[in-house]
């Protein structure tokens, strides 16, 4: 699966999250994957909490629009953007 998808009128990312990292910052690629380093500890949810955030205020949707799908407890996770377009999530990344 590529790292970026359209899915019906949503866009799916496959990430790899790197928790504990000095700051929250999009890595690039690793693979066929988005690459995100995350502040927060891999611990109680926190590194997921802050990937949403990230995701949410970088693309700038509303936090309930980001959904982790899979990976809850490991770093290779799929993240739903609800009814967004895969095209504008590119772009915003730069990816």
């Amino acid at each position: 699966m590529p790292a970026i998808s359209q899915d019906g009128d949503d866009t799916v990312l496959c990430v790899k999250v790197v928790p504990g990292a000095s700051r929250t910052r999009l890595a690039g690629l690793y693979g066929d994957r988005i690459k995100i380093a995350v502040a927060a500890a891999p611990e109680r949810g926190k590194a997921n909490a802050g990937l949403t955030a990230f995701l949410a205020k970088t693309l700038g949707v509303k936090p309930r629009k980001v959904v982790i799908e899979s990976g809850h407890t490991t770093p290779l996770k799929r993240v739903r953007l609800i009814g967004e377009r895969a095209d504008a999530v590119r772009r915003v990344l730069g990816l």
